[in-house]
């Protein structure tokens, strides 16, 4: 998982063919529970770049995320790329390992 800290760096995971971005919160126990799905979804699917924006550090780059794709902010939060364009979110307790196959699957 590759942390985003800049717009720069956030404008080239759009440049992937196929990207799943999660907004992590370090303050939330639903976002601990939901980073460990993320990382398990990174080991079943090592060809999906995952990256991860720190939304108490970087609260500017995950509200530029928001704006980019057009899907509201929340905290956690996992988006699919595909082609540069969102494809598939969930937030909270609806990601999940599964979920994330299933978004990746139908994106």
């Amino acid at each position: 998982m590759r942390e985003l800290r800049t717009q720069d760096e956030a404008d080239a995971a759009f440049g992937e063919e196929v990207a799943l971005v999660y907004k992590h919160s370090t303050r939330c126990p639903i976002s601990l529970m939901a980073h460990q799905e993320v990382e398990r979804f990174e080991e079943v699917h090592p060809e999906v770049p995952v990256y991860l924006v720190d939304v108490i550090f970087g609260r500017p780059l995950s509200l530029y995320l928001a704006e980019r794709t057009g899907i509201a902010h929340q905290s956690p939060q996992a988006i699919l790329l595909r082609g540069g364009e969102p494809a598939w979110s969930a937030s909270h307790m609806g990601i999940t390992v599964d979920a994330l196959a299933d978004g990746l699957g139908a994106a």
